[in-house]
């Protein structure tokens, strides 16, 4: 696997935290064995949610490169999906998200909700102290 997949892969809920507020980039690219990203957020609070899944990946973020600004004409980020359901998970060691889903719903086959709510693409990689939204 060459650099840019393997940093993408570990850096893939923060890939999602940006589609999911919104942030244009104008660069995603290995420079100095890092990743770097570069863009414009449509506001502050989609620039910190970037930066918080960053943090909650690696906290010294030493593979990363993020330069992010603020451009408002970027559409805002819908917060309909977060205040609709308000139900997040924090996953802890040996969970999946059959096991999730049987918690929440009483049926581990409504594991694809979960996922495709977060922006997982393969069910089988969630990471112990990931944050998920449990939709409705």
């Amino acid at each position: 696997m060459d650099r840019l997949e393997e940093l993408k892969n570990k850096y893939a809920n923060v890939l999602t935290e940006v589609k999911k507020q919104n942030v244009s980039l104008s660069h995603l690219h290995v420079q100095d064995n890092k990743l770097f990203m570069q863009g414009a957020a449509p506001n502050e609070d989609a620039k910190n949610a970037v930066w918080n899944a960053i943090k909650a990946v690696d906290p010294s973020y030493s593979d990363l490169t993020c330069d992010l600004t603020i451009d408002s004409s970027l559409p805002a980020p819908a917060a309909a999906a977060s205040a609709q359901s308000g139900r997040k998970y924090t996953v802890k060691a040996g969970d999946t998200l059959s096991k999730i889903s049987q918690e929440f719903y009483g049926n581990a086959n409504q594991y694809m909700k979960i996922a495709q709510a977060n922006g997982i693409e393969n069910p089988n990689l969630i990471k112990v102290g990931q944050e998920l939204e449990i939709p409705a």
